[in-house]
């Protein structure tokens, strides 16, 4: 490969006592003209070696096939209004409609298709006021982090005056008059700094219909905590705002709340020693109800008085299982609690004293998400997926216990042709770990199977079985694709949790690299069949496990990942995740940190695997720059034949409302990739 030149500085950083060398510090500066020349050098590259793959059009084609059917949210109830998104196959994004009924009119009511001619400006989040009259809504362009709200009149369609900007990591909670919402925002930050610059201070305030936004309440702000944020709920009866207080992505939270119906009344700091995650169920009067893993690694549900809010008179409604409890949300007086059972879900209903009631049949090993509704009506809804069968919205009725199919997709494939079961292997410490394995009914597993191996193992994030239209192509194509719990992700609770964090994060990569020897040893593939994939701190993942065992993988695809462990915590939120990585700034941290960096662990001379690097040059969550100076080491590193390709997507973050368009194009690159560097020619199975 002829790689574009990528020039090397002499920088080097003296980080507690140790010389450490940037030589690509350069592809930081994301604007000047030596990145942006290196960029489109890569670009050209890149789309010039896929343009030479000859599967690469047909693979585009069958994923537009199967990706072209109907698709739903769950619905939300407010004022006896149904509001759900819906994408009619293949809209680059999904439109926002009401119903005055389950079996009503639906009335469009955003179609964000319509605010770009690329389809890039995405609808991020949206709120319904109580009487379901007025809608505010996040829009989200070029992929960015960044928001800005407005607010439509349901009935009308038309959009009020209001105009938010600066929003971030927040919501917007209505109060039960309409006349306004809370949501939380940062300063504006200074020019050039609004892609890269940290996130810090947030600030809680009340928006006002028809007001400016310079005239919003500052309702909260802590000077003293720059890395504390705020996300805001009004209760179910309108009385109390309920604040939670996070601090990046440490599972400790506390929780504030004021008392709306008392003019002036002060910002009560209920739980506030952050000893524990705390999520707010929901309330009956002062008696709040909180998911905690205080004293429960797998987490329960307890009640706290805030009129006696001493921990003497905390009451515990729901016990800790050897299940996880995953979620728990409060429907027409009954606890819906949602488990995690080796990585499948299991839920289960209880009383309001927290015995159970009933449990929900679900239709395989699958998924359940979104399972919500209202304190007095006893229709619920939720969704339901797994590997093979795309998202199912179902209803259901908490008075008689019975499910019901409420939208479900008209398929092009037949999820009966797929086949997934669960092994368990043990890890290098001999931790017991599981993992997910999908494929076509009759494929001979054998070594010259293509297998494609994915995982995450962090922030306490489970993997679950999920549907994606990629990973169903891959299979057709002939391939298996395998699915790992690591330590890190929060499928066995806090304790598993924890095995994966900060010190203990080399146990994360040992459990995959474990999982790919497994599969070698056993025969389901080959080392040169073996291909590795994982994004953000999957991408992490994927970058340490190739540094680390360069011999073990076929093909290596690390998307939007943090790869710089040294310097993440100084752009965009990367400061949060110190809560997960640990900090470069602690000298034992930055030990561990620095034995596992992906960008200081390439060793020159080294015949590193295929590799094609994603990532987009709006990504304000992972900064680019982690991507571009990981390719620029790897291909001054490489020293086999192996070719090693970034691919950077212009107008697009991390991920958040990629245009559908751009989706399609990305996958089928990475499987024109794989296909190529796995010598795939026998393939049949796309249709």
């Amino acid at each position: 490969m002829d790689y574009p030149v990528s020039p090397r500085a002499d920088h080097v950083d003296l980080l507690h006592g140790v010389e450490v060398p940037d030589p690509y510090r350069w592809l930081e500066e994301l604007d000047s003209e030596q990145t942006q020349a290196w960029i489109a050098a890569q670009n050209e590259l890149t789309f010039d070696y896929l343009a030479q793959i000859p599967a690469r059009e047909r693979i585009r084609q069958r994923i537009g096939e199967l990706w072209n059917f109907e698709k739903w949210s769950v619905p939300v109830k407010h004022g006896g209004r149904y509001f759900y998104t819906r994408n009619d196959g293949l809209q680059n994004q999904s439109v926002l409609y009401w119903q005055a009924s389950l079996v009503g009119e639906p009335r469009l009511l955003l179609d964000p298709n319509t605010l770009s001619e690329d389809g890039t400006v995405a609808l991020t989040d949206f709120s319904v006021s109580e009487d379901g009259r007025l809608l505010a809504y996040g829009l989200s362009g070029a992929g960015s982090d960044w928001q800005e709200w407005r607010v439509r009149d349901v009935e009308s369609g038309r959009d009020l005056a209001d105009h938010l900007q600066w929003v971030k990591f927040s919501t917007a909670a209505w109060t039960h008059d309409g006349r306004g919402f809370f949501y939380s925002r940062y300063d504006e930050p200074a020019e050039g700094a609004a892609y890269s610059g940290a996130n810090y201070y947030q600030k809680l305030y009340y928006h006002r219909l028809g007001a400016p936004q310079s005239a919003d309440e500052l309702i909260y702000e802590r000077p003293d905590h720059k890395n504390w944020g705020f996300m805001p709920h009004v209760t179910a009866d309108g009385r109390y705002l309920v604040i939670t207080v996070w601090q990046g992505t440490h599972r400790e939270r506390g929780i504030f709340y004021k008392d709306l119906a008392t003019a002036g009344s002060p910002i009560v700091e209920l739980l506030y020693e952050f000893d524990a995650g705390y999520d707010f169920v929901g309330n009956d009067g002062g008696i709040f109800y909180f998911l905690t893993d205080l004293d429960a690694t797998n987490l329960r549900v307890i009640a706290v008085d805030v009129n006696r809010p001493d921990r003497s008179e905390w009451h515990e409604l729901i016990a800790e299982s050897t299940d996880v409890l995953e979620s728990v949300s409060l429907v027409f007086n009954r606890f819906v609690a949602s488990y995690l059972h080796d990585a499948s879900s299991l839920v289960k209903l209880f009383d309001l004293e927290g015995h159970q009631v009933d449990q929900v049949e679900l239709p395989s090993l699958g998924t359940v998400a979104e399972f919500g509704g209202r304190r007095d009506d006893p229709e619920s809804f939720f969704l339901y997926t797994s590997f093979t069968e795309p998202e199912s919205i179902y209803r259901y009725d908490v008075t008689n216990g019975q499910s019901a199919v409420f939208r479900q997709p008209k398929l092009r494939f037949d999820p009966g042709e797929y086949t997934t079961e669960q092994v368990f292997y043990q890890s290098k410490d001999g931790a017991r770990v599981p993992m997910f394995l999908t494929f076509k009914n009759g494929l001979e597993l054998n070594e010259s199977t293509p297998l494609l191996l994915s995982g995450y193992g962090g922030f306490n994030i489970s993997l679950s079985p999920a549907f994606a239209i990629g990973r169903l192509v891959w299979l057709e194509m002939g391939g298996c694709f395998a699915q790992a719990n690591l330590r890190g992700g929060g499928e066995y609770g806090k304790g598993w949790h924890e095995a994966g964090q900060k010190l203990n994060k080399q146990n994360v990569f040992d459990d995959f690299i474990a999982a790919a020897e497994w599969l070698v040893d056993r025969g389901y593939t080959s080392s040169s069949k073996l291909a590795i994939a994982g994004g953000s701190n999957g991408g992490l993942l994927i970058g340490a496990c190739m540094s680390q065992r360069p011999d073990l993988f076929g093909a290596c695809l690390p998307a939007v990942g943090v790869l710089d462990m040294l310097r993440f915590h100084k752009f965009t939120i990367g400061w949060a995740w110190v809560s997960d990585y640990g900090s470069p700034d602690e000298p034992e941290e930055f030990k561990a940190l620095l034995d596992y960096s992906p960008y200081h662990n390439l060793r020159p001379g080294t015949a590193y695997p295929p590799t094609l690097i994603t990532t987009g040059d709006h990504d304000d969550r992972v900064f680019p720059g982690h991507s571009f100076k990981f390719a620029a080491a790897l291909q001054a590193a490489q020293a086999g034949p192996a070719p090693t390709l970034i691919r950077i997507e212009t107008r697009a973050g991390h991920g958040l409302g990629k245009p559908t368009g751009k989706l399609i194009e990305e996958i089928a690159d990475r499987w024109a990739f794989l296909i190529k560097v796995l010598e795939m020619d026998g393939y049949s199975g796309l249709k």
